[in-house]
């Protein structure tokens, strides 16, 4: 079985909305021997959510009071953000860090929150699945440190050099999000660094991921994340024995920072 590492997945809403508290939840579980502490990327929710925080602010203050977890975005919707714009964000962040940034991403959706329509976002699903795939093309080429010339159907970008460099090679690792049951993000993730599903309903359909991208890899897994979000209560051994390297406890949104606090001191998975 695979050695289950355990990250704190915060949803960054009223109680969590403070990136001082934020930071303050992160070191703590540091401490307390958490391996990760992961933040939720939405631009506004439904209500009775009033307040919501800024990611990448978020990530910048977690950077600064830790020394050994990994952080980042789980996910971020990389179609309604400017690739060129992620590139500096996310080399600049793992520097900070010194080499802990890990980039979740997705298509984003409009389901929960109406974020995409509210802010003349792109709503086409398919259109948004080749934004993605451009997006990190970009990334993957401007982290490498050399000139990228990109002129794409979504995004251009002449002749710009990112420097400096992420401090991870050949760059920040991606993890890409989808949900079960559907080939496409399955496929984009194989040629990443992870798979984050989506509501998962039962370890057999971890199973059944990890089989198809142990053949799409053909065979090499041996550094392949795949992190499983899990509603609290549900015991995630039976995750791991399917595949999972991460376990992220879910929250409800808006939770409160006792909840959190409390998961916290109960500690990572055994």
């Amino acid at each position: 079985m695979n050695r289950l590492r355990s990250a704190l997945w915060l949803p960054l809403f009223d109680d969590l909305a403070d990136p001082s508290t934020v930071a303050r939840i992160a070191a703590d579980a540091e401490e307390a021997g958490w391996d990760g502490c992961f933040v939720w990327d939405q631009l506004c929710w439904r209500a009775p959510v009033r307040q919501v925080a800024d990611p990448w602010i978020a990530l910048a203050a977690i950077a600064t009071v830790t020394e050994r977890i990994r952080l980042g975005p789980m996910v971020t919707a990389l179609p309604r953000r400017r690739p060129a714009k992620v590139a500096r964000e996310s080399a600049t962040l793992d520097r900070l860090s010194e080499g802990r940034l890990t980039l979740g991403v997705g298509l984003g959706s409009d389901r929960f929150a109406g974020e995409l329509s509210r802010s003349g976002e792109e709503l086409d699903a398919r259109r948004r699945g080749r934004m993605l795939d451009e997006s990190l093309d970009v990334l993957a080429a401007a982290w490498s440190g050399e000139p990228v010339r990109h002129r794409g159907e979504h995004y251009t970008v002449d002749d710009i050099t990112f420097l400096p460099r992420p401090v991870q090679r050949p760059g920040v690792p991606v993890w890409a999000a989808g949900m079960p049951g559907n080939t496409k993000p399955i496929r984009r993730a194989a040629r990443l660094d992870g798979f984050f599903p989506a509501n998962l309903q039962h370890p057999d359909q971890l199973a059944e991921i990890v089989d198809s991208l142990t053949g799409l890899r053909q065979g090499r897994m041996a550094s392949y994340d795949i992190a499983v979000g899990l509603p609290l209560g549900v015991d995630p051994e039976p995750y791991a024995r399917a595949g999972a390297t991460w376990w992220l406890p879910e929250w409800e949104p808006g939770v409160r920072l006792d909840t959190v606090r409390g998961v916290l001191r109960d500690g990572p998975a055994a």
